[in-house]
């Protein structure tokens, strides 16, 4: 982290999103690593540094803040599209995940349930709701979401290069 944390404290950043930046790009690259599609042109020091600097860029961007401070280490920015779409997918998980930790537990719980493709039923069975009931959840818990993400500067800016493309 030592090169990567003075690159974001001189671009408005601070010791929390060096941190933050640093842990997205290790799950990053581990992701890539698992998946055997990591194909390294450069160290992956410069590697890792690259993905570091375009998490940054990316969320300055959607900050609507510039990057002022350049340094030496340019050759080490990524424009692979397959890896910056593999950023801004993580930039929807985050936002997605930042915003589903902050429903109640009873809405979490329903909304898992439902993503690990339990049906209404088996939902009302498991949350001692009744169907009914169980429905009108989860549409609540839904929309509550999705108007959290809708509302998140992020999730605007990756839906306008969405809407772009």
């Amino acid at each position: 982290m030592p090169y990567i944390k003075p690159y974001i404290l001189q671009n408005f950043g601070n010791d929390e999103d060096a941190e933050d930046v640093f842990q997205d790009a290790l799950i990053f690259i581990y992701q890539k690593l698992n998946t055997d599609s990591l194909k390294l042109h450069s160290s992956l020091r410069f590697y890792f540094y690259g993905v570091c600097k375009n998490i940054w860029r990316n969320r300055l961007r959607k900050n609507k803040k510039m990057v002022i401070t350049e340094d030496t280490h340019d050759n080490a920015i990524i424009s692979d599209p397959v890896v910056i779409k593999d950023i801004e997918e993580k930039e929807r998980e985050y936002v997605y995940r930042k915003y589903f930790l902050k429903l109640n537990s009873s809405c979490r719980k329903v909304l898992n349930l439902l993503f690990l493709g339990n049906s209404m039923k088996e939902i009302a069975h498991i949350t001692g709701y009744s169907e009914g009931y169980t429905r009108k959840k989860k549409i609540e818990c839904k929309r509550h979401l999705m108007e959290m993400i809708e509302n998140d500067s992020i999730y605007q800016e990756l839906k306008r290069i969405t809407d772009k493309e």
